[in-house]
């Protein structure tokens, strides 16, 4: 199915000249107005927009919820500036509402209403591109630019490395390399290098014969093998093994595979994708990943960008993950604002199953709109580490004693005999602290000669 653009207006008075010129043009982009995902610049006219409910004649969302005349927008090329013209439903930024005015270089989320709107220093790049769809993918200009540099690389070269965290969109940008290579029929094989158990991963990758192995019954081909004349996509590639690594860089210099057992290489002609959320530079340094693999793989290198650079897409995700659910859903501006406003750590793969766990909430309430009560309150949150601090040392290692659990005097000298007058030493085989067990010493009156051999109670042992 073709890329389906999502439809772009005219701007206020015409398209901005701007956009010809080379100048950035500052104003509001609207992404959601009517319960709906939209994509629609709207730039600012001069110095000051004025924003307040349009009639299907201007830009502005026939948002019955909106004000007339609602607020004005201006910006000063650092900082946006919104003023509130009293208007009934309030204008609020990040979810705060506006009393007066308001001036920010932070701003990301206006809503006015039940319309949304993103905060843009430059509107060209949706003037020009807006947000994609294809199939089950949404994409913004930020990630059409990292797919068309992918197209590219596919059409100069055999190999591709992709960086970016975790649940971003590695495999659909590995997939468009792919796509644009010289073969986009023959087989694209992914597999994710940290799902592979610790000893199997050469057998997977390359294969083995019969007897190479214990339990090795029969031919096997590997995974590099069937991507022969495609494509392999190797996610989270940090995750092999030194060895596993070096045999990886053989297929790529010779383009010849070697299976487990096997006297003689095959031939292979393939694309390599591989992915990874760690810094390849800093696992050569630590002896994780072989340098010269690195040099082979790490360019071309096209960086997935997170969810959190990409918001205009969240509104279409939002959508996309309700029409999964059987049941007819809607879900009001509130909830697709609180969407906005979280950093969402695990990206598009946590926003979606977030949003398909809130919309089962909201029917599990015999509701069919979904509101921001319905949304997990760690939902697209960071996630918080939490580092547990040692105890010190004299409770890990001598935890104090009630008064009375406390040794009596024939205990004390007994185990002071034992250990021949070594305070350490006694006070472990007691479980008291050295200081615990000098004060005993001194409280039941036990003289020096009892330690078993010239020592007194201010010596340091050698063995403390």
């Amino acid at each position: 199915m073709a890329d389906q653009p999502v439809t772009l207006r005219d701007s206020v008075g015409g398209k901005a000249g701007a956009e010809g010129s080379g100048l950035p043009v500052p104003g509001l982009l609207l992404i959601f107005s009517g319960g709906e995902p939209c994509c629609t610049p709207i730039p600012i006219p001069g110095s000051v927009l004025e924003l307040g409910r349009g009639d299907g004649r201007t830009l502005f969302p026939t948002d019955p919820r909106m004000s007339r005349r609602h607020a004005s927008i201006s910006f000063d090329g650092e900082r946006f500036r919104v003023v509130e013209h009293g208007s009934q439903n309030g204008t609020y930024v990040d979810g705060v509402r506006v009393s007066g005015s308001l001036q920010s270089a932070m701003a990301r989320v206006l809503r006015t209403g039940d319309s949304l709107f993103l905060f843009c220093g430059d509107l060209r790049p949706f003037q020009k591109e807006g947000v994609r769809l294809r199939d089950d993918r949404v994409m913004g200009p930020l990630l059409q630019e990292v797919l068309l540099q992918a197209a590219r690389a596919a059409q100069y070269g055999r190999t591709l490395h992709i960086t970016g965290d975790s649940g971003s969109g590695k495999e659909g940008i590995a997939r468009t390399f792919h796509g644009a290579g010289p073969r986009p029929t023959a087989p694209f094989v992914p597999i994710n290098c940290a799902t592979i158990a610790p000893g199997v991963a050469e057998r997977l990758l390359f294969g083995a014969r019969r007897g190479a192995f214990s339990g090795a019954v029969a031919d096997t081909e590997g995974l590099i093998q069937s991507a022969d004349g495609g494509t392999l996509f190797l996610d989270e590639v940090a995750e092999l093994d030194l060895s596993v690594q070096a045999k990886l860089l053989r297929v790529i210099e010779t383009r010849e595979v070697l299976a487990m057992g096997a006297l003689r290489p095959r031939p292979v002609n393939l694309q390599l994708c591989t992915a990874s959320h760690r810094n390849l530079r800093h696992e050569v340094s630590s002896s994780r990943f072989r340098e010269d693999l690195y040099f082979r793989i790490s360019s071309p290198c096209v960086i997935a960008p997170p969810l959190r650079q990409r918001l205009e897409e969240i509104p279409w995700l939002v959508q996309l993950a309700l029409k999964s659910i059987p049941e007819p859903l809607s879900v009001s501006s509130l909830f697709v604002e609180q969407c906005l406003l979280r950093v969402w750590p695990g990206n598009v793969r946590e926003l979606l199953a977030e949003v398909r766990a809130a919309a089962q909430t909201a029917l599990g309430r015999g509701v069919l709109r979904v509101e921001p009560s319905h949304l997990a309150a760690h939902a697209g949150q960071p996630i918080e580490r939490i580092e547990e601090s040692a105890p010190p040392c004299a409770v890990l290692f001598h935890p104090p004693i009630n008064r009375r659990e406390q040794p009596d005097r024939i205990m004390v000298e007994e185990a002071l005999r034992k250990s021949e007058g070594n305070i350490s030493a006694t006070a472990r085989a007691l479980g008291l602290h050295r200081t615990q067990l000098k004060r005993l010493i001194v409280r039941y009156g036990i003289h020096a000669s009892a330690l078993g051999r010239d020592q007194t109670l201010d010596d340091e042992d050698g063995d403390s």
